[in-house]
């Protein structure tokens, strides 16, 4: 087990190994007991330099080759398979792509034909839907009754736009969610005493979001800039939307205090690798 820096007294993530590889699982995703789920860490891969070991990034420079067989040994290590994962084309839209067998291996095995993709829905089992994170929010939602899943990715943008509520929406439009049957949790990502935004980014999310939760969402700083809470953020945004309060799970574990164990951009910028999101529906 490593020793994770831990923004609660309560663990809310528990970290998971096999074959060598390590990721990071929410209890509350293993209870539904209808998908198999990760958060990828920096451990169990082939990836060196900048990228060691688990990177799962074809675009930041790395050598293919060994991106590959990262996403091997995680379909391995996670008992799925790698020839039906496919892969978000993320450029912080609200855009959520429905997927269907002709996806089968895009962005691992064959090209993606999509661009601009930040979420991913199916009600396919075996699909492993997968998004890119280095500091963003991932957002996991399983429909407990339609049998249907979605993961999305939601730096800044998304969250000021909403994106786990337009996730939910497409759940409902394409499958029929009912919102009040979703268990949804709120990834590993960059938290608020490491997230430092200027005045720019907070006059958006004062227009987004009402007065109320200013206190829970920033604060300022005697320079002027704010410290922002994505992950409350989020959580306002998953309970707007019809997620029951005790349905929804947040991450105590953050992608910049534990530069070891995971990938932040903040921390490292563009010389780094890129985590992942898993999330399958299983047979």
């Amino acid at each position: 087990m490593y020793n994770w820096n831990r923004k609660n007294t309560e663990p809310h993530l528990s970290e998971k190994n096999n074959q060598g590889v390590t990721w990071l699982s929410f209890p509350a995703l293993e209870e539904t007991g209808m998908v198999t789920h990760a958060f990828s860490t920096r451990m169990g891969g082939v990836s060196e330099g900048p990228y060691a070991t688990m990177n799962f990034s074809f675009t930041r420079g790395d050598d293919p080759k060994a991106v590959k067989e990262n996403y091997r040994r995680m379909a391995n290590a996670l008992n799925v398979d790698m020839e039906r994962m496919v892969v978000t084309w993320q450029t912080h839209t609200t855009n959520v792509r429905l997927v269907s067998e002709r996806d089968f291996g895009k962005g691992v095995i064959t090209d993606r034909d999509y661009r601009d993709v930040d979420g991913l829905i199916t009600n396919i089992p075996g699909v492993t839907l997968v998004t890119f994170f280095a500091d963003c929010v991932p957002l996991y939602f399983v429909d407990t009754k339609k049998r249907v899943i979605g993961l999305s990715h939601s730096g800044w943008r998304g969250t000021v736009n909403r994106m786990g509520a337009e996730t939910i929406r497409r759940m409902t439009e394409v499958f029929g969610t009912n919102p009040a049957d979703v268990v949804a949790c709120i990834g590993p990502s960059i938290c608020q005493e490491c997230y430092e935004v200027g005045s720019e980014v907070i006059e958006q999310f004062q227009t987004a979001f009402d007065e109320k939760h200013y206190d829970n969402l920033f604060y300022e700083k005697p320079n002027g800039k704010f410290q922002l809470n994505l992950w409350e953020a989020n959580r306002i945004v998953l309970s707007e939307a019809g997620i029951p309060e005790s349905q929804i799970s947040v991450t105590d574990i953050c992608t910049y205090c534990n530069p070891d164990l995971l990938y932040s951009h903040r921390r490292c910028a563009e010389k780094r690798g890129n985590l992942c999101a898993f999330l399958c529906l299983n047979e």
